[in-house]
Parts: structure tokens; C-alpha cells; sequence
């Protein structure tokens, strides 16, 4: 028999099973990002070169290096004196060869030491320059910043690339009244020319680096290469803006930048290297040195912008400040096409 009551009128209700909640999108796991992990690149090379050009001998170091090398120093010296005396005694005419010979070497030790000197003098010079800009931007007194562009503008004085430049500069200022404008003209003249420049240094350095980490698979062939390049790349940066220096001069400078960029933590993948991480990982897919180089190119890069800001005797303010990316992009564009396509 068949049910006639009739139903009330209305929705019909008809009970399913129980279906699993879904999750929130709060509960979804975050996107993976292209942050250093286990498959992308760390640009290990750089951060150990880095690390070993900031790192401050101990006490007990120096002076172990400072009492070896006096020491030697001395009985170099004493047996250089009893030879002489004892060939001048046995053969005069040998002996004062020999005294002719160490009067030249002294000579050029003393040249040495005077060319070091001067490197440091015009290390000191730039840094006046820089104060002084920095002083200069944050008055109103036109009188004192034409006595600084001049300063400024002397420091290429014995460039013939940049007379044109000088003399433009020169010209533009006697009409000029503002401080910020006559700052921000000498930065457009003066500082265009050399930025260019100083970009060219970074990007040769960023393709020897990451070249040799790609191709040369000896053992911390990667990381001397990263520490020379760096190390030249910094001289050549302080040469272009008029601090040229010597030996010294140099490693003190490269010491500077390698110390601040590992104390703030810079030597390291960051925002502005995330697209070179993340072609780092595609080249990475097909060869883990390929990967490497192109994450040690773009740390490369890195330290040459934190150079160009150390050696600049003027701020960033009518130009823009290098990005990273951009001379990363122009630097190994070529190098890794291939593989990027195939990736």
C-alpha cells in the first residue's frame, strides 16, 4: 500500500553524510618564494670571501706578524751589512757593485713607501671632498658651496675625459643662487660620466665571478677568484672617483665596504637579489655551479653598489642609485641563456 497523506507544502530536506570541513585559507600553507633553501643557490663563494677579507686579525696576531717581520727585517739587514763589508774587504770592485745594488733597492723601497703615502693622502683628500658635499647640501651659503665645487672639480683636474665636464660645470654655476641646485648640476655633470663607468667595473666584476664559479670546478677556485675580483673591482672603483690608492690603500678600503656589508648583514640573499635566486634555481636545475655563479655575480654586484657609495665624493640625489638587478641582468645576460630556456 502506497503512503496517501499528503506531505506539507514546503522544501523538501533530504540528509546527506557528514562532509569533510574544508580548510581556511588561513590554514593554507604560504607559497613557496624564491628565498635560499635546499634547491636554490646560496652564493656561498662571495659570503666566504666576504667573511675572510672583513675578518679583523687578533692582538696576539699582529703582534706576532709585527715581531716576525721586524725581526727578520733586522737580521736581513745585518747580513746584508757583514757581506758588504766582507766583499769590499776580499774584492772592492764586487763589493761596491753589490753596495750600488742595495742603494737601489732602498730607492725603490722608498718609492714604494712614498707612493703608499700618497694613495692615503688622496684616500683622506676624497673623504674631505665627502664631508664637506655633506655639510655643503645641508646649508644656504653659495659662497661655501662654489669653494666646494671647486674642491669637488679639482679632484679631476688632471683627467682630460673630464674637462669638458669641468668647464660646463664651471659655467652653469656662476648662474646659479641655490646651494641644492649648484649640488644637484655638479652631480649631473660630473658624477653621470663616472657612474657609467663605475657600472661597467661592477659588471666586468660580476661576469668573472660568476664565470669562473660556473666553469672552473677546482676547489675554492671560486672563492679566491671572488676575493681578487672584489678586491680589484674596489681599487678601480676609488681610482674612477678620485681616490686612486696603493696596495694598502686598497685592501683598507675593500675592508671598509666587506666589514659594513657583513655587519649589516648584506652579504647575503636578500629582496633585491630574489630574481637572481630565482634564475639561480632554474639554471640550478640542470648544473649546481651554474646556479652558484649567478648568485655570486649578483653578490658581486652588491658590494660594487656599496663601494660606489663609499668612494662617490657626492650622495645619490639627482641620479639614481645603481639597482643590483639591473647590473646583474646586463652583467650575465648571454652567459646562462641556454640553460635558462631549457629550464
Amino acid at each position: 500500500m502506497t503512503d496517501t497523506r499528503r506531505r506539507p507544502p514546503g522544501p523538501v530536506l533530504i540528509e546527506l553524510e557528514a562532509a569533510a570541513p574544508r580548510p581556511s585559507p588561513a590554514e593554507a600553507a604560504p607559497p613557496p618564494d624564491a628565498r635560499p633553501g635546499p634547491d636554490l643557490p646560496e652564493g656561498r663563494a662571495m659570503q666566504i670571501a666576504a667573511r675572510l677579507a672583513a675578518r679583523r686579525p687578533s692582538r696576539l696576531t699582529r703582534f706576532f706578524w709585527q715581531t716576525a717581520l721586524a725581526a727578520l727585517g733586522f737580521f736581513v739587514t745585518l747580513g746584508a751589512w757583514n757581506a758588504l763589508t766582507a766583499l769590499i774587504a776580499a774584492n772592492p770592485l764586487l763589493g761596491w757593485l753589490g753596495t750600488a745594488l742595495l742603494a737601489a733597492f732602498a730607492l725603490a723601497a722608498l718609492l714604494v713607501v712614498a707612493r703608499e703615502l700618497a694613495g692615503w693622502s688622496r684616500l683622506a683628500r676624497l673623504d674631505r671632498v665627502q664631508r664637506e658635499v655633506t655639510e655643503a647640501a645641508r646649508g644656504t651659503d653659495m659662497k661655501h658651496a662654489r669653494r666646494v665645487l671647486r674642491d669637488l672639480s679639482g679632484l679631476y683636474a688632471g683627467r682630460a675625459e673630464m674637462a669638458d665636464a669641468r668647464k660646463r660645470l664651471r659655467k652653469r654655476t656662476e648662474e646659479v643662487l641655490d646651494p641644492d641646485t649648484a649640488l644637484m648640476l655638479a652631480e649631473r655633470e660630473l658624477m653621470a660620466p663616472l657612474d657609467a663607468a663605475a657600472r661597467l667595473e661592477i659588471e666586468a666584476a660580476a661576469r668573472l665571478v660568476a664565470t669562473t664559479t660556473a666553469l672552473v670546478p677546482l676547489a675554492l677556485a671560486d672563492v679566491l677568484t671572488a676575493l681578487v675580483a672584489n678586491l680589484r673591482m674596489i681599487r678601480r672603483l676609488a681610482e674612477l672617483y678620485g681616490g686612486r690608492a696603493g696596495a694598502l690603500g686598497s685592501i683598507r678600503l675593500a675592508r671598509t665596504v666587506l666589514t659594513h656589508l657583513v655587519a649589516t648583514g648584506a652579504v647575503a640573499v636578500g629582496d633585491d637579489l630574489l630574481g637572481s635566486v630565482a634564475g639561480g634555481g632554474i639554471v640550478s636545475k640542470l648544473s649546481r655551479r651554474f646556479g652558484e655563479g649567478v648568485v655570486n655575480g649578483a653578490l658581486t654586484a652588491r658590494v660594487g653598489v656599496a663601494a660606489m657609495e663609499v668612494c662617490r665624493p657626492m650622495p645619490f640625489v639627482a641620479l639614481d642609485r645603481p639597482r643590483v638587478s639591473n647590473i646583474v641582468s646586463r652583467a650575465l645576460t648571454g652567459l646562462f641563456g641556454k640553460e635558462r630556456e631549457e629550464g
